[in-house]
């Protein structure tokens, strides 16, 4: 069969990247049980919820907040391919942060294919402009302003350490940003030219070089954390790593982690583990120790 893609066959580019097929059954366990999770954090918590921040209908964003005067603040960005997944499922992602003190943000962006995949960023960039122009009406830090993501919502992490804040506003600091946390993110879209996924990105061979960051040189040089799982495809392992080497080429600020025995949707649950050294380093980065 031919090689389309680093020496791999359309089928097994399929095998590696449609990551659904690795475990079917996650929307009918994982996402009812974040759902109910992320229903009771809700009741419980202070919060604002459907904050629009953009012109866009699913512009819009959760906020939380804990008992006391926040020390931080974080964005978290949902994954589901660029065309799926929606933040009243992950709210509960913000719990054990809020516990410790922060103030976190969940948010949604207008997806695929409603929007191209290039035009996903710039609502990240948005909704972050929107945070940090409002910050003190929303009560939220501008000092201690950290980047979370997962699959889809790594990559759109990622491409804020290719912003130039002072370009969008010369009114903001370079260091807007204090640290970054990608985990299982795709950084390099060539080979998803060839993955049935594309029927709903539609990306051609221009975006996906433009979209892709492992490619660029970050604009900006913050601590950031690089992970992935050790039982997600070996594709999606060397897409975290060869993008963890582009971050650390002039830097010792990238940290690489790989999380034992979790797969793609298993790293999600890793984010809130507090036993995990993902955990013990998302708040070390972020100052929550």
């Amino acid at each position: 069969m031919e090689k389309v893609y680093k020496g791999l066959t359309r089928k097994e580019i399929e095998e590696q990247y449609m990551l659904r097929n690795t475990r079917p059954g996650y929307e009918i366990t994982d996402i009812p049980r974040w759902q109910k999770l992320s229903t009771n954090f809700r009741a419980k918590t202070a919060n604002k919820l459907d904050v629009v921040y953009g012109s866009y209908p699913r512009n819009k964003l959760d906020l939380f907040y804990p008992d006391n005067s926040p020390k931080g603040f974080i964005l978290y960005i949902h994954g589901g391919y660029w065309q799926r997944g929606d933040k009243s499922v992950y709210n509960f992602i913000a719990e054990p942060f809020v516990k410790r003190g922060h103030s976190v943000a969940v948010m949604n962006y207008q997806m695929c294919p409603d929007v191209k995949l290039i035009e996903i960023a710039p609502q990240v960039r948005t909704a972050i402009l929107y945070l940090w122009r409002n910050a003190d009406c929303l009560g939220i830090p501008k000092n201690n302003f950290n980047l979370l993501g997962h699959s889809a919502g790594a990559h759109l992490a990622a491409e804020m350490l290719f912003t130039n804040w002072r370009e969008l506003d010369h009114n903001l600091p370079t260091d807007l940003i204090n640290a970054a946390v990608a985990i299982s993110g795709i950084y390099d879209f060539e080979p998803i030219l060839f993955c049935t996924e594309n029927k709903g990105m539609r990306i051609d061979e221009e975006e996906a070089k433009a979209a892709s960051t492992i490619y660029r040189q970050p604009t900006l040089n913050i601590p950031n954390i690089i992970a992935f799982g050790s039982n997600e495809p070996a594709e999606l392992q060397r897409q975290s790593i060869d993008f963890a080497k582009v971050l650390s080429t002039d830097s010792n600020n990238t940290e690489l982690i790989k999380i034992n025995n979790a797969d793609h949707f298993e790293t999600v649950d890793t984010i809130t583990d507090e036993n995990s050294r993902l955990f013990a380093q998302t708040c070390k980065l972020f100052g929550l120790f």
